[in-house]
C-alpha cells in the first residue's frame, strides 16, 4: 500500500433521476478533488436510486438498468474521473445475459472502467440477482475489495477479501433509519428532515443514536480491526423513497478508529488519509497470520440438501410481524 487520501461522500438521491443524481456525484467529486482526495466512494446504487426499487416490476427496473461496462452511467463516470484526475466508485443498477444487478463501479482516470462488484446478498427485489464473487483489484496503487451494504454484515467476507490481499475495503450502504426488533432503532420522522434548518438537534439526536451512527458503531470498526483493514462507509443522507437515511460517511483505519467522519445533516464528502504503516502494525494483520484453517470446516460445511442461503433483514422482520 502507499500513502492515499479517499473520500467518502453522502448525499440524498432522488428516485429514478440519474441526471439529477450525477449532478450531485460530480459536485462532490470536485469538492473531495479540491481537498486532495485520490479517490472518491459514493454509495449504494446512487445513480439511479435504491430503496424504491423495492415496489418496482422488472420491467420497471430493466427500465433503469444499464450494462457493465458500456453503459451510458459507466462512462460518464470515466468522463467525470478523468475531468477531476480522481477515481470514482458508484452504486447502479446492471442488467447482463438477462440479469439484473445491484453492481457498484470503479473507474480511474487514464484506464477508465476497472472493475465491477455484484452485491452478493440482494435482497431489494426478487427480480434482482446475486453476485458470487469477492475480487481484489488495483485502484490507484491500493489493494481494494467491495462489499456492499448487507455483504458486511457477513463477517466472512471482508476476512476473505482481507485474506485475498486487501488493504481497502469500499462499503457503500443504504441503511439506518429502518424499521428493526432492535432496541432503540427504528425509523426517523420524516419532519425531523424538512426542519433540520430550523430545529437541527431533533434530527442530530436521532442520527447520531442507536436508529443511526450508534448502531453503526456496533460492528463497523470491528470489520475493520478484525482484518487490519481500511474501510470507506457511504450512505446516502435524507428521504430515501419511504424513509430517512442518516449519511454519516466515514473512513475508518486498521485499528478500527474514525480518522475522517461526516457529521453534516445534508449532501457532503470528507477526506481521509491512509497510510501503510498502519496495515503493517494492525492486529488485524496479525489474527489472519494465527488462523487454524484445520478447525473451520464448519464453515465451508454445505447447506442442507434443498435450503438455500436467505436474507431476511431487521425491516422485513418487523414488517412480517406488524
Amino acid at each position: 500500500m502507499r500513502e492515499i487520501h479517499i473520500a467518502a461522500a453522502q448525499f440524498e438521491a432522488r428516485d429514478a433521476d440519474k441526471a439529477y443524481n450525477f449532478s450531485r456525484i460530480e459536485a462532490l467529486a470536485r469538492q473531495a478533488a479540491d481537498q486532495g482526495a485520490e479517490i472518491v466512494a459514493f454509495h449504494e446504487c446512487c445513480i439511479p436510486g435504491y430503496t424504491f426499487l423495492q415496489d418496482l416490476s422488472r420491467e420497471e427496473i430493466e427500465a433503469l438498468a444499464e450494462p457493465v461496462p458500456g453503459g451510458e452511467s459507466t462512462e460518464r463516470l470515466e468522463r467525470l474521473a478523468r475531468e477531476f484526475g480522481v477515481a470514482l466508485l458508484a452504486g447502479l443498477v446492471e442488467i447482463a445475459d438477462g440479469k439484473l444487478y445491484n453492481t457498484y463501479v470503479a473507474v480511474e482516470p487514464a484506464r477508465g472502467f476497472v472493475t465491477r462488484f455484484r452485491k452478493l446478498h440482494a435482497f431489494i427485489s426478487p427480480h434482482i440477482s446475486w453476485g458470487d464473487r469477492i475480487e481484489v483489484f488495483d485502484l490507484c496503487g491500493i489493494r481494494c475489495a467491495i462489499l456492499i451494504c448487507y455483504d458486511n454484515n457477513l463477517v466472512e467476507n471482508p476476512r476473505i477479501a482481507a485474506l485475498k490481499g486487501a488493504e481497502v475495503v469500499f462499503a457503500p450502504h443504504v441503511t439506518c433509519g429502518l424499521p428493526s426488533p432492535m432496541p432503540g432503532r427504528g425509523t426517523i420522522d420524516r419532519k425531523l428532515w424538512e426542519d433540520r434548518q430550523r430545529d437541527p438537534v431533533p434530527l442530530r439526536m436521532e442520527f447520531e443514536g442507536p436508529k443511526g451512527r450508534g448502531w453503526l458503531m456496533r460492528w463497523l470498526p470491528a470489520r475493520a480491526y478484525e482484518n487490519g483493514l481500511y474501510y470507506v462507509f457511504t450512505n446516502p443522507v435524507g428521504v430515501d423513497y419511504d424513509t430517512v437515511k442518516t449519511g454519516g460517511a466515514m473512513v475508518l483505519d486498521p485499528f478500527g478508529e474514525i480518522i475522517a467522519e461526516s457529521h453534516a445533516l445534508g449532501d457532503d464528502v470528507v477526506v481521509g488519509l491512509c497510510t501503510p504503516e498502519k496495515i503493517e502494525i494492525a492486529g488485524g494483520r496479525r489474527y489472519l497470520r494465527a488462523r487454524r484453517p484445520d478447525l473451520y470446516e464448519k464453515l465451508v460445511e454445505p447447506l442442507p440438501p434443498g435450503q438455500q442461503p436467505e436474507v431476511n433483514p431487521g425491516w422485513r422482520l418487523r414488517m412480517k410481524d406488524e
